[in-house]
């Protein structure tokens, strides 16, 4: 970078050069600094994601592990107990359930020869019961 400054003395020229090399040292420093509140990216469902969900520890208290299990117990009894045995398959295969794989509605409605939309007010209905239920 040159800089050409006319009227001025020798020492007030290099005071600006000085000045004008700094700001941009300063710029490029802080070009480079991170925010962990900063979007890096996007999850699968279009959602920002941030430096800090990605190191946030998932760490679990017991009392919240403790929590989450009856939850869970809580659940599968739900299961059997409201849901109609097609509601049940439905929404196992959707989530997972019993160490299965969770798969999409259209994965769904292909394996059981249905419509998604089928499924969707299938699952919809069920998850009502669940909610419901729990």
């Amino acid at each position: 970078m040159m800089l050409y400054l006319v009227n001025y003395g020798q020492s007030r020229c290099k005071w600006v050069a000085n000045e004008l090399l700094m700001m941009l040292r300063t710029e490029r420093k802080q070009s480079r600094e991170v925010s962990l509140y900063d979007p890096i990216g996007t999850d699968k469902e279009g959602n920002e994601i941030s430096l800090l969900d990605i190191i946030e520890s998932s760490e679990m208290d017991i009392v919240d592990k403790v929590e989450l299990n009856n939850n869970v117990k809580k659940l599968y009894e739900c299961v059997n107990q409201v849901l109609t045995p097609r509601e049940k398959e439905i929404i196992n295969m959707r989530y997972g359930l019993y160490n299965g794989r969770a798969i999409t509605q259209r994965e769904i409605a292909g394996q059981l020869d249905i419509s998604r939309s089928y499924v969707s007010r299938i699952e919809k209905k069920a998850l009502e019961k669940l909610k419901e239920c729990f």
